[in-house]
């Protein structure tokens, strides 16, 4: 079974706390999960669900990156999914309809600092890495990554 952009739905920022600590922040506290700009009314959160389940999430949070041109930008933070429900496209689903809704929005860029061993899923998707590979502590190497949307 594949998901597609019908599976995805809004979600509030409490809903991806749970999968952001399971999958990204696991050795950090709860706290580490909740980000600057949740709450804002420009900021949208994505959810894919599984018979009510929720197995994928991504955030698009209103943010200018200096080394990355656009006009209007967002940043994808927080994309992940669960292991039983990876290559099935939930996250390609969250990112084809977090782009349908940046595009309603009059949004030229998005981009999010990718890890390390994602950035080859973020490249068929038609991403472009910026600059060398990087530490974020203490989460590990990743490389800045955007795309143009017009």
């Amino acid at each position: 079974m594949y998901f597609s952009t019908t599976s995805v739905r809004l979600i509030s920022a409490e809903q991806t706390y749970g999968l952001r600590f399971k999958i990204l922040r696991p050795h950090q506290s709860i706290e580490a999960c909740y980000y600057d700009g949740d709450h804002d009314e420009n900021n949208f959160h994505l959810g894919v669900f599984f018979e009510e389940k929720l197995v994928s999430i991504g955030s698009f949070l209103k943010e200018r990156h200096p080394n990355i041109e656009g006009q209007t930008q967002y940043r994808l933070r927080g994309m992940a999914t669960l292991e039983d429900f990876r290559n099935r496209r939930a996250g390609t689903a969250i990112i084809h309809k977090g782009e349908e809704i940046l595009l309603s929005k009059n949004v030229d860029t998005w981009w999010c600092n990718a890890r390390v061993i994602a950035a080859e899923y973020y490249l068929k998707l038609g991403m472009t890495q910026v600059g060398d590979v990087y530490e974020i502590k203490p989460i590990g190497m990743h490389k800045l990554m955007y795309k143009k949307l017009k």
